[in-house]
């Protein structure tokens, strides 16, 4: 299990580093494979031995080889963070293959999701598509069975979030309301869990910011929802199915 774990990092690294692409050009609505990889600075094309994730990085010290152009911290920390997202899911769900494949979906959606809605204040459809097709077709090669709870939930999730939307058109983006349906076919009922948490820590950051800034200027600063529900979404990959059953249990 370890070994599987160890090449889900590896492969989690190289993936995150094409994540950094999708972050960048998928807003700009540029090709994802057209041209390879530059230093904005200087536009040297990025050669092979300064692409390895996080580790060149680090032997750089964050800037470009030929212009000395500092390199975001946003790179490593992407590739790193969906390294170890990888890992854990497979850690985590080692005995369950369809919430292995569904977990790994999932983060591969979540990272680049997250930082385009923190630059841009929106969720493109283009990425939201093709990931609630892969949901049920991953359902349906390796649990038949679960298919119908994650298309109820996918449902349900969208339904309620639709209704929030159209009764405050300010207070949702129709982006949030997709990717909730969106998590419901991932997470399965364990999408309940995953709306409440990121509720919460959107609360949270709320209060903060009005804490900081005063009741009427926090009101005006625009925090944008799906970092939260990806934060709340991450937490029921892992514990969202155990929450569930304790509130069924208990009630």
């Amino acid at each position: 299990m370890i070994a599987v774990a160890l090449l889900a990092l590896v492969l989690g690294l190289a993936v995150g580093s094409f994540l950094n692409v999708v972050i960048h050009r998928l807003p700009r609505k540029e090709s994802l494979v057209h041209p390879p990889s530059r230093c904005p600075g200087c536009e040297q094309p990025v050669r092979p031995y300064d692409n390895v994730p996080v580790l060149s990085w680090l032997v750089l010290r964050g800037r470009c080889r030929h212009c000395a152009e500092p390199i975001s911290r946003r790179y490593p920390l992407v590739e790193a963070l969906t390294g170890l997202l990888y890992a854990a899911v497979v850690l985590a769900r080692w005995d369950e293959p369809v919430d292995v494949a569904l977990g790994i979906a999932l983060v591969t959606l979540l990272v680049p999701m997250t930082f385009i809605d923190l630059d841009t204040r929106t969720i493109p459809n283009v990425l939201l598509a093709p990931f609630a097709v892969l949901a049920p077709v991953i359902a349906l090669a390796l649990d038949p069975d679960l298919l119908p709870e994650l298309l109820l939930s996918g449902a349900a999730a969208f339904a309620a979030f639709l209704l929030v939307a159209l009764a405050s058109p300010k207070g949702m983006g129709m982006g949030d309301v997709k990717l909730v349906g969106v998590l419901g076919l991932y997470l399965g009922r364990a999408v309940a869990p995953a709306i409440f948490a990121g509720l919460i820590a959107g609360v949270l950051v709320g209060a903060v910011i009005m804490g900081r800034l005063g009741a009427q200027a926090g009101r005006k600063v625009a925090v944008p929802f799906g970092p939260f529900l990806a934060l709340g979404a991450v937490l029921a990959l892992f514990v969202g199915e155990d929450l569930v059953d304790s509130y069924v249990d208990t009630f």
